[in-house]
């Protein structure tokens, strides 16, 4: 049944006739993938991965496909977009904010292809001839300064020019003596092995009441750092513009906002220096692209937020070329088994700590089913109240 208007002369990409989702089993978390199909033979993917209910988003898109994009232009991008938001009574959230991602990347894919161009062409063009990437997840096992230090110099002997870790032991709200102190011990054993010419960014995964975001700040001051991560939840926004004036070094965040619309009390508030959306959770293209207009009238940067697969680098990095203020961007995908990269056939490579400019039409990638059907999920996850998560070990 089709639920839009069909009155209009469709585009070059034709109309929308299925929307279908995979998961992708990996030794960290299942990745999730929707493709769109459309009466002219095309298709179009996007990544809806969910660190924890990647069924139930599959799920939810799929559903929310049929509700809102059959016998959809997938050109008539803003239309679509608040029919899935508004009609669908989003009002935001994880799994809405994914679905609708996605479902927005395969969008602009399925433009790309129909028009011979690569996506970026479509959402602002380049601003720049590469996009600047850091290193994630290179860290894990016994938190031993010698053993983060070798770790991170054996990162930028790949190339990479900026990396980011979590330092803090188990904690929530406080650190105990003993944590603090070798967290602290670990930032300094980095700093000097990367030496002062490389990027040092600290997570903070959002979870330190004020007094004890408040002493990090002052601690982390001699290592020279790039931003300070959602150091404090979310529930105690009003009070990140108070830390930001006691660090002498950025803050960052935004991760857990999945709209313009959930942004509005931390760009109100001037939460941060440096806001980080996420292409397959805060809207895709169509609404980071507001994001960073927004952020740009604040005179903050954008750093996006990228734990998720290839499929989303290579999005980022689309949407990346044509941000003004776009400062670097993150990648986990040195981590990841080969099989990932096989199941998603023309993700984009990081050389020197850099990707460059794609060239093929839409994102440029492929889902190879046969790859898909050899990794079923896994489900796994880390789970942060669990004992020993913070050595991060993927077995």
């Amino acid at each position: 049944m089709l639920t839009v208007d069909t009155t209009r002369p469709a585009g070059p990409a034709g109309r929308i006739t299925r929307v279908e989702t995979l998961m992708l089993g990996t030794a960290w978390r299942d990745f999730g993938y929707v493709r769109v199909h459309t009466d002219e033979g095309l298709s179009g993917v996007g990544e809806i991965t969910h660190p924890y209910r990647g069924a139930e988003v599959c799920a939810l898109t799929e559903s929310l496909g049929r509700r809102h994009l059959i016998g959809a232009d997938p050109f008539d991008i803003e239309e679509l977009w608040l029919r899935v938001y508004q009609g669908d009574f989003l009002r935001g959230g994880d799994m809405g904010g994914i679905a609708l991602s996605g479902l927005d990347q395969a969008m602009y894919d399925l433009m790309g292809k129909a028009l011979g161009v690569p996506a970026y062409r479509l959402t602002g063009g380049a601003c720049r001839d590469k996009v600047r990437v850091y290193a994630n997840g290179w860290y894990n096992g016994e938190r031993d300064p010698e053993v983060f230090a070798a770790k991170a110099r054996a990162t930028v002997e790949k190339g990479f020019t900026a990396l980011k870790f979590d330092p803090f032991g188990p904690g929530l709200h406080e650190l105990e003596r003993a944590e603090l102190r070798r967290s602290l011990d670990l930032v300094a054993a980095v700093r000097e092995a990367i030496g002062p010419g490389t990027d040092l960014f600290i997570e903070g995964h959002a979870r330190f009441a004020m007094p004890t975001a408040s002493r990090l700040v002052r601690e982390l001051e001699p290592f020279d750092i790039g931003w300070f991560e959602e150091p404090m939840p979310w529930t105690h926004i009003e009070r990140y513009a108070e830390l930001r004036q006691r660090a002498a070094f950025p803050l960052s965040g935004g991760e857990h906002f999945h709209n313009r619309y959930e942004y509005k009390q931390l760009f109100a508030t001037h939460a941060v220096d440096i806001v980080q959306p996420d292409l397959s959770m805060a809207g895709g293209f169509t609404e980071v692209r507001k994001i960073a207009a927004i952020a740009d009238s604040h005179g903050m940067l954008v750093a996006p937020h990228n734990s998720n697969s290839p499929l989303c680098t290579t999005v980022s990095v689309h949407a990346g070329l044509g941000i003004p203020n776009l400062k670097i961007l993150e990648t986990f995908d040195g981590l990841l088994e080969d099989h990932v990269f096989q199941a998603l056939k023309g993700t984009l490579p990081i050389e020197d700590g850099h990707i460059g400019l794609p060239t093929a039409p839409g994102i440029g990638v492929e889902l190879v089913d046969e790859v898909f059907a050899e990794h079923p999920p896994t489900h796994r996850f880390w789970n942060m109240f669990e004992d020993g998560w913070e050595k991060r070990n993927r077995t």
